[in-house]
């Protein structure tokens, strides 16, 4: 299985600053993430639209095909270069990633193009499991402008992983979290 690590979003709402590199306990998000993602996947690929923020990491490199398509033309990207016939997406701004959760998820994976946490939120569908088999109908949803990612989990074999199993990793509720304003870091990190 293929780690994909989104990486492409303009940050607005945090004041332009890339979020990959916000610091979080000494730990840089992206170094974070890397670090999890080693543990766990052979394949890394990091789809960006500012590739030359990421030379130095051991990742390849995609860009979107589809410009402007938000998270779903950067899952597109990532799986459309993916070695494998899955591949685990995460945004880069999530300092819970949990390897525990993530090594479950995949344990889930046989059988199932698609593998999603759900919450009282909805699909988390930036901390899911995709199979390249999705392709086709993520470019046709982009070519309809049908972007939201979480049309996917509905036209194709999903296994959807429920609260109650979540919550025996993540008891806080913090697994999801990401950061998408300046007082987001406040409410993730403190205890």
């Amino acid at each position: 299985m293929t780690g994909i690590i989104l990486a492409g979003g303009r940050a607005n709402r945090m004041g332009g600053i890339n979020k990959a590199f916000i610091e979080v306990g000494g730990e840089r998000l992206i170094d974070r993430t890397m670090r999890v993602y080693r543990a766990l996947f052979g394949e890394i690929i990091i789809s960006t639209n500012s590739p030359l923020d990421y030379l130095g990491f051991d990742a390849r490199l995609v860009t979107d095909i589809y410009r402007g398509k938000g998270p779903l033309g950067g899952i597109h990207a990532g799986l459309l270069h993916a070695g494998g016939e899955h591949a685990f997406v995460s945004a880069c701004d999530m300092p819970c990633l949990s390897e525990a959760f993530i090594r479950y998820m995949i344990e889930q994976a046989a059988g199932y193009d698609l593998v999603v946490p759900v919450t009282d939120n909805g699909f988390e569908s930036l901390h899911a499991i995709y199979s390249r088999k999705c392709l086709p109908v993520i470019e046709s949803q982009i070519e309809r402008g049908e972007l939201k990612v979480s049309h996917l989990f509905k036209k194709f074999k999903t296994r959807e992983i429920p609260v109650d199993e979540i919550r025996r990793v993540d008891p806080e509720g913090k697994l999801f979290a990401n950061l998408n304003r300046p007082d987001d870091l406040n409410r993730i990190i403190r205890p």
